[in-house]
């Protein structure tokens, strides 16, 4: 099995690394440029350092923004407006000379789950990513399910009741958005998870219209695609409370729907920092046929 070299493009920074084989070695990290003149030219110089020292046969790429395989452009938006709407692979692959593979980046993190994290033996699963709103990913027979217009995984579109979608209600960065809308604070949504905990009632009703906004979600989910696991991640599924009250309110989902037999398996990622990179790792494998 040959080297691989790796690209995480985040609106901060862009982690690079190398997949030996059997881990991510070679670890680096720049500041993300305003220019695409300026990301071509820090990229290309990070490929020729991992060409010198690793001999590597190609690329994987984790991206913003929604990945179109088959024509190599990166559609919707993001961060980084330069990457969008133009063949940006084949502009790669000329100037590092060498294959490539790009994905989008939750599509990266659930595969990294897959092949040894939290999802590891499952077929199928599902990932959630919260953060300001609920991003994610489908899996299905271990291959990302992109939909028909790369909408696959955007959970957080859902309704979670007349007027509001899942990416309104279900996070704590909008916790705290309605806790100081309502008491003229200025709280974190850890804050105000604290408080909820210590009794604060404003703060146990915000946070509970969360937990139950995810619950029905993923109970929606389990009963639309039928997944083995569902996967949390997010800087939220560090809390040790999430996973527990969203299985509680998943509980009283299923005492009113007496048919619902089946119990969503909710478990928090095993990935943080390391997850895009090393699902950039599958993709290109699965790309490439080089598992």
């Amino acid at each position: 099995m040959s080297n691989i070299g790796l690209i995480d493009i985040g609106g901060t920074t862009i982690k690079f690394a190398v997949w030996d084989g059997q881990r991510l070695v070679g670890h680096n990290f720049r500041k993300t440029p305003k220019t695409l003149s300026e990301f071509y030219e820090i990229l290309t110089a990070e490929v020729t350092k991992m060409k010198t020292q690793f001999e590597i046969s190609g690329v994987g790429i984790s991206s913003p923004g929604a990945v179109n395989k088959k024509t190599g452009v990166i559609e919707g938006a993001s961060a980084l407006p330069y990457i969008h709407n133009f063949k940006i692979q084949p502009e790669l692959e000329k100037r590092f000379d060498l294959k490539i593979s790009m994905e989008n980046d939750a599509n990266c993190a659930a595969l990294a789950e897959l092949v040894d994290g939290a999802g590891v033996g499952a077929d199928g699963l599902l990932f959630l990513v919260i953060g300001t709103g609920v991003g994610g990913s489908v899996i299905i027979n271990h291959k990302i399910w992109h939909g028909a217009h790369l909408f696959g995984g955007e959970f957080g579109f859902t309704l979670s009741d007349d007027k509001h979608i899942l990416s309104e209600l279900g996070t704590s960065v909008r916790v705290a958005e309605r806790y100081n809308k309502k008491t003229n604070a200025q709280k974190t949504g850890k804050e105000v998870f604290d408080l909820a905990k210590s009794g604060d009632a404003i703060a146990q009703a915000e946070v509970n219209k969360m937990y139950w906004a995810l619950a029905k979600g993923i109970y929606n989910l389990q009963y639309s695609f039928d997944p083995e696991k569902i996967v949390i991640g997010g800087a939220v599924s560090n809390n040790p409370d999430l996973i527990p009250n969203i299985e509680q309110n998943i509980e009283e989902i299923r005492k009113q729907v007496k048919i619902a037999s089946i119990k969503p398996d909710v478990v928090a990622c095993k990935y943080t920092d390391m997850a895009n990179l090393r699902g950039a790792v599958v993709d290109f494998q699965q790309t490439y046929g080089e598992l």
